[in-house]
Order: C-alpha cells, then sequence, then structure tokens
C-alpha cells in the first residue's frame, strides 16, 4: 500500500481507489503535466513472480497498442525501486457495476453503453486482442455518458495478429 505523497517516477500518489487481482489503482498527480492519472500498481510480492510480471508488462503493451475513445489510454510504465505501475488515463465516474446496483437501465442508455462497449472490443479485435475479462467492473462510464473499457490484464492477442500491434511477444 502507498501512502499519499508516494513517488513512482514524476508521479505523486494522492490517494487509493481501487483493487483487484493484478494490482491497486491510485489516483495520482502527474507532475510534470499537472494532470491527474490512475496508477495501476503491481503488488511487490507479484513483481518477484517472473509470470505475473510478463501479464503486467503485456497489459501495459496491449493498452498501449489500442488507441479508442472507449478504452482507456495509457501513459506509460514506471518502475521505482521494486514497484511497478501502469500509469493511465484517469477515468471518473462509476463503474458499469456500481451503476447496475441503483436499479434497472432504460432501454436507451443500456443500448448506448452496450454499442460503446461493443465498439471498443471491435478495435481491439481488429488488433487480434480479445479482452477475456470483460464485466461490468471493468467498465467505467463517465458522467457524460462515454464508456471507458478497462483492465486488459487478462487480454490475449492471437498469434497471427501479434505484428499488427508492433509486438511480436506480448
Amino acid at each position: 500500500m502507498l501512502n499519499p505523497g508516494a513517488k513512482i517516477g514524476h508521479y505523486s500518489v494522492v490517494e487509493k481507489i481501487g483493487s483487484g487481482g493484478m494490482g491497486v489503482v491510485y489516483r495520482a498527480t502527474d507532475t510534470k503535466l499537472n494532470r491527474d492519472v490512475a496508477l495501476k500498481v503491481l503488488p511487490e510480492e507479484f513483481a518477484k513472480d517472473a509470470d505475473r510480471m510478463a501479464r503486467f508488462k503485456r497489459e501495459a503493451q496491449v493498452l498501449a497498442s489500442l488507441n479508442h475513445p472507449n478504452i482507456a489510454a495509457i501513459h506509460g510504465l514506471e518502475q521505482e525501486g521494486d514497484t511497478q505501475a501502469i500509469a493511465m488515463e484517469l477515468v471518473e465516474g462509476p463503474t458499469l457495476a456500481d451503476r447496475i446496483k441503483e436499479g434497472a437501465l432504460p432501454l436507451d442508455e443500456a443500448l448506448n453503453l452496450a454499442k460503446q462497449i461493443a465498439e471498443a472490443l471491435e478495435a481491439a479485435h481488429d488488433l487480434g486482442i480479445i479482452h477475456r475479462d470483460l464485466k461490468p467492473a471493468n467498465v467505467k462510464v463517465t458522467p457524460e455518458g462515454t464508456v471507458k473499457v478497462l483492465d486488459f490484464g487478462l487480454a490475449k492477442v492471437l498469434e497471427s495478429d501479434a505484428l499488427k500491434i508492433g509486438r511480436a511477444h506480448v
């Protein structure tokens, strides 16, 4: 667990905003560009596991290959001592899981969100990237109603399509 003010590269941790199987996510400040970002930090015990490290780096590479308005953008892969982190776009708003807990979505809203999720997946599939962990908790909805698909940590790149994203070993 990182404390507020902790530094990873030129990012300064503000607060913890979530956690999952592959790490803890923090709101942080990019001190070079003066913007808020999300830092997904790999737990130190995982940093010693070569398989988990490879998966974490693969997630960063997969995200870097995607450029779509419905997929959270990556800013970089950072290391500070034994701490590894992915710096990415900070997406404000609830997850789709949180939104669903509030009650049934009106049909027009549900269709709009589904369309945006499908467009994000289509962009990934066009590059041979299969998300493999799509669930409401991995989809954020901004206050403006824009979907951002998150967490490509379990993504698979089809072997025949690996060169499309410029990485033969992702």
